[in-house]
């Protein structure tokens, strides 16, 4: 098979991954709040995108086909990630009720690497939506492709090009959170982002 045969799978695969993880979702904002610090984004953004891979790889492996047919797995990460997704948007309320946070000259703010990747990892596999989209409508679309292989290493590489691109590119916007307000703004916008997630998976809106 010709390298024509690859690209074609290849760009369909990095397209779809693209527009899927585009959407805004809790993941995301947290990576851009990281991002707007500059605290941890390297060790962030590539614990999301290598989560993605390896969900991508599962998906194109076959395993879509084998969690879409359990589906109180899906259940069970459900309710356990709208648990977390409303206790992690009230912390974000409640940040923004205290106020004063803003970005120093460096953009550091207190807190430890770990408890950073370890939020991230649970934002990341505690979300039953990340599941449907990489190892379920991924691992199910690059069936169709042949070779299954390419379409999903266009997938995984659209997910690094984006999380590389929120958590670097976050830095633009940093002079404007030197401002306490501007982070009260977006402590708010966090957390509804989180409790609508938290909602949608519960209640099915």
């Amino acid at each position: 098979m010709g390298d024509a045969g690859i690209i074609g799978p290849a760009v369909a695969g990095f397209a779809l991954g693209f527009s899927l993880i585009m959407a805004i979702g809790a993941q995301n904002a947290f990576v851009l709040r990281q991002g707007l610090r500059g605290e941890y984004v390297l060790p962030l953004v590539l614990t999301c995108a290598l989560s993605d891979a390896i969900l991508i790889t599962l998906g194109v492996a076959g395993f879509g086909v084998l969690i879409a047919s359990n589906p109180w797995a899906l259940d069970l990460v459900r309710y356990a990630g709208a648990a977390f997704l409303f206790v992690y948007g009230a912390m974000n309320f409640r940040a923004a009720m205290t106020g004063g946070e803003a970005l120093d000259e460096k953009g550091r703010t207190v807190g430890s690497l770990g408890a950073a990747v370890t939020t991230c990892l649970l934002l990341t596999w505690a979300n039953p939506h990340v599941y449907l989209d990489t190892v379920v409508l991924l691992g199910g679309i690059s069936a169709q492709y042949t070779p299954a292989w390419a379409f999903g290493i266009g997938a995984v590489v659209a997910s690094f090009t984006f999380f590389f691109m929120l958590g670097f590119g976050a830095r633009l916007l940093r002079p404007l959170f030197t401002n306490p307000r501007a982070w009260q703004v977006l402590d708010v916008l966090v957390g509804l982002t989180m409790w609508a997630i938290a909602a949608k998976l519960v209640f099915g809106m």
